[in-house]
C-alpha cells in the first residue's frame, strides 16, 4: 500500500475530484434527505465547474487525498465565519476562524489512514491561514462523523441549519483550536 498523498489538486484532476464529491456526499446525508435534494446540491455545489471556482478563490483551500494515484477523498477550507449566519456567529467565538466546509472519503478508505491524513493536512493549512480556530457543520444524525471530529479535538458549540436542495437539515457546529 502506497502512502496517502494530500495536496491541492491541479486543473487536470478537477473532473475526478467532482466525481469523488458526487459519490461521497450522499453518504453523509441523513436517511430523511430526498434523492432530489441530494442531486440538486451536487449539481449546484459539487460540479467540476464549481471546483474550478473553488480552486481559484483565494479564501478557499481544496485538498485531495490520493492513494495509488487516484483521488479517494477531499476537503475544503473556507476562511472566516459567514456574516449572514447568526447561529454560526454565536457558536464560533475564537477568531480568526476557518471553516472545514467539506471532508469526504470514499467508502473503501473509511477508517484508515486517508481520513487522518486529510484532517492533519486541513489543520496544517488552517494554521497557515492564521486561524485561531477551525469550525464545521455536521448533520446531527451523522454520529460516525461526529465521533471522528471529536477524536480530532472538535467539540459541539451550537447548532445551525443546512439547506439541502429544497430541504433543511439540522447540523451541529463543532469547533476546535487551530
Amino acid at each position: 500500500m502506497e502512502p496517502v498523498e494530500v495536496a491541492v489538486p491541479g486543473a487536470a484532476e478537477i473532473q475526478e475530484l467532482a466525481a469523488v464529491a458526487a459519490r461521497t456526499f450522499p453518504l453523509a446525508c441523513p436517511p430523511t434527505a430526498t434523492p432530489e435534494n441530494i442531486a440538486a446540491f451536487i449539481d449546484t455545489h459539487l460540479s467540476a465547474e464549481r471546483f474550478a471556482e473553488y480552486l481559484a478563490d483565494e479564501d478557499r483551500v481544496v485538498l485531495a487525498a490520493s492513494e495509488n494515484g487516484r483521488i479517494v477523498g477531499y476537503c475544503m477550507l473556507i476562511r472566516g465565519v459567514p456574516d449572514g449566519d447568526a447561529d454560526v456567529q454565536q457558536a464560533v467565538t475564537l477568531r480568526p476562524s476557518v471553516e472545514l466546509s467539506k471532508m469526504y472519503v470514499l467508502p473503501g478508505s473509511h477508517g484508515g489512514a486517508v481520513s487522518a491524513a486529510l484532517m492533519q493536512a486541513a489543520l496544517d493549512h488552517a494554521t497557515a491561514m492564521s486561524a485561531a480556530s477551525v469550525w464545521l457543520g455536521v448533520n446531527q444524525q451523522n454520529q460516525r462523523a461526529q465521533r471522528f471530529y471529536a477524536k480530532h479535538g472538535f467539540t459541539i458549540n451550537g447548532t445551525k441549519t443546512f439547506h439541502l436542495g429544497a430541504g433543511v437539515e439540522n447540523d451541529y457546529v463543532m469547533v476546535r483550536r487551530a
